[in-house]
């Protein structure tokens, strides 16, 4: 089953977030199918690619509750 989760990279103390789809039995920071955007945690900046994201939806990816709740606040999931 394919998720849609975050996939962390920065440094220690200063960490971000990769918006990936990945399969669910992978690691945190396995490699990813696809990379669809970025959420920075410190200044609240993301970039996500809208299409993309709605693509893997149709598909059946499932989206993490963490990414979950990303996507509604930027208004791309409407539950």
């Amino acid at each position: 089953m394919l998720k849609l989760r975050l996939k962390k990279f920065g440094r220690k103390g200063l960490p971000s977030y990769r918006l990936v789809v990945i399969e669910h039995s992978s690691k945190r920071d396995g490699k990813p199918i696809e990379e669809l955007g970025f959420y920075d945690t410190l200044s609240k900046r993301s970039f996500f690619e809208i299409e993309k994201i709605k693509k893997w939806l149709h598909q059946g990816a499932k989206p993490s509750p963490t990414v979950y709740g990303l996507l509604k606040k930027a208004n791309i999931i409407q539950n």
